[in-house]
């Protein structure tokens, strides 16, 4: 039977085309990839709550998982905070699988095949990430430009299956957008009747003509979804994000991309802009109440033009909040660092992270901590002294808790955003924050624990902790959330909470 060519030889084939001289390297990064992958799905597979695994068992020899219909899939023993990639083979009944995109294939549950084709795009895009990724870096960049740190982050999340998925995008697209290959993006400037705009905050004259407002897109979604070009362009360097690129002196800008991207499709809402003002100004304010270890990145100004797919956001640049000597460093480009490799590091900050986590939850406000929006102030030492917070849009606010403590909550934020509902506040700051930017730096469940072990001590009792120790972790279900697409919203897994895990 013929079978349709697979994402990792139709990369190949167009990489031959477009840079033959990196096909090598390509194919020879491939077989970690799809370790990569596998260890991020096996992670999901065995700890979300997917309808068709009907219960787990350990052994000595691992994990097995027994599905509804009677197979029997089994592979090690599953660290849900682990980031280094050990699964490099499950077996499914008898038949062994070491390529994530053929598992799922043949796991054939429900909406199976259209993840599988995602793993098998994820798998190819990671391999070339590695391949054409730029020459890695000593400790501290030369000249320390704020975009290198993201830029070596080149395996994307640490635990989202599809970390590296960019569907749409050609190998062309991604050697000239992608962060990790190192290039410069020139954004289109859309110039729009300003009549015809929705604008909050302080939109720059240098975007400005006479009645018209220029709008910077992104080249992808300039030829892709707009089918129109800019007049002009700006040279700018993507970051982690891809959509949100770094001026070389001046703000962030955050485009419209309206591609899917590891879960979502990134575009900007009309809602998110018309809040965009408001939420930075509510950010201040409630970071001034952190006695100056958080700073929120300032929205400047936020345009759309009739639809969230001609779009942009204004931001601060978190380097604004460097003193003499200091770093700001995205947490997720941490571990290129070398710094989380101290226990006494990691416990510092550890201690730093959920001290302002913990305080913000308390006042009613839960942060999406992740590895992306959060960052750290270090010192010339490399202590981590300050955190740097950048990316509002999903913040989740508790009114009740703010009206306890005297803060006014905006009437211009979406709904979606506000809740008084603890379980939410706690997952939204848990989920990301110790599930997500802490297990990422620090890369086992062992070192995590022993990070956290050193930290609650130093830290103020309050219910929230107290909720923090004795339950289970809260987690995305990023693998269940990719096979139920008919479901809108968060889906949630329950991790082994790392206090009382043990690490295998």
């Amino acid at each position: 039977m013929h079978r349709p060519p697979t994402a990792e030889a139709e990369i190949a084939d167009e990489l031959a085309v477009v840079r033959p001289g990196l096909v090598p390297r390509y194919a020879g990064e491939l077989p970690g990839a799809r370790a990569a992958v596998l260890t991020r799905l096996w992670r999901g597979l065995a700890h979300e709550p997917l309808p068709w695994v009907a219960r787990r068992e350990e052994g000595r020899e691992g994990l097995t998982l027994w599905l509804a219909d009677g197979r029997r899939l089994h592979g090690p023993h599953a660290d849900p905070y682990a980031t280094a990639a050990y699964v490099t083979a499950v077996r499914l009944d008898e038949a062994g699988y070491d390529d994530p995109a053929r598992l799922m294939t043949d796991l054939a549950v429900p909406h199976s095949a259209v993840f599988a084709a995602e793993l098998g795009h994820g798998v190819a895009s990671l391999a070339l990430s590695r391949a054409g990724q730029r020459v890695r870096p000593a400790r501290w960049p030369a000249r320390d430009r704020e975009w290198e740190w993201e830029q070596r982050v080149v395996d994307g999340h640490p635990f989202h299956p599809n970390c590296r998925s960019r569907p749409g995008f050609s190998v062309a697209d991604q050697l000239a957008y992608g962060p990790e290959h190192g290039p410069v993006v020139g954004l289109g400037l859309v110039p729009v009747p300003e009549s015809e705009c929705l604008l909050t905050g302080v939109w720059p004259g240098w975007l400005r003509e006479p009645g018209r407002v220029l709008v910077p897109v992104h080249p992808w979604q300039a030829a892709q979804v707009l089918k129109r070009t800019g007049e002009r362009e700006l040279a700018a360097h993507p970051l982690m994000a891809l959509r949100t690129l770094a001026l070389p002196d001046g703000p962030h800008v955050k485009t419209a991309l309206s591609a899917r991207l590891t879960s979502s499709v990134r575009d900007i809402s009309l809602g998110s802009v018309a809040a965009s003002a408001a939420l930075s100004e509510f950010g201040e304010a409630v970071a001034a109440r952190t006695d100056g270890l958080l700073h929120v990145t300032r929205t400047l100004g936020a345009v759309a033009a009739g639809s969230p797919d001609l779009a942009a956001v204004l931001r601060e640049s978190p380097g604004e909040y460097a003193g003499p000597g200091e770093r700001v460093v995205p947490v997720g480009a941490l571990a290129t660092t070398g710094l989380p490799r101290s226990p006494d590091w990691l416990s510092g900050f550890a201690r730093l992270a959920l001290t302002v986590g913990l305080r913000l939850l308390e006042l009613g406000v839960a942060l999406e901590a992740h590895g992306q929006n959060l960052l750290v102030v270090l010192s010339p030492e490399g202590a981590p002294v300050r955190l740097v917070y950048r990316d509002l849009a999903d913040l989740r606010v508790g009114p009740a808790r703010l009206a306890r403590h005297g803060v006014r909550l905006p009437a211009q934020l979406p709904a979606r955003m506000v809740t008084d509902d603890v379980r939410a506040l706690r997952r939204k700051l848990f989920g990301s924050l110790v599930a997500g930017a802490l297990a990422g730096t620090a890369g086992s469940g062992a070192a995590l624990r022993a990070a956290l072990e050193s930290a609650v001590p130093h830290l103020p009792p309050t219910p929230d902790l107290a909720a923090l120790l004795g339950e289970p972790l809260p987690a995305k279900a990023l693998t269940l959330m990719r096979l139920s697409p008919r479901t809108a919203g968060d889906q949630w897994a329950e991790l082994p909470n790392p206090l009382m895990y043990d690490g295998r």
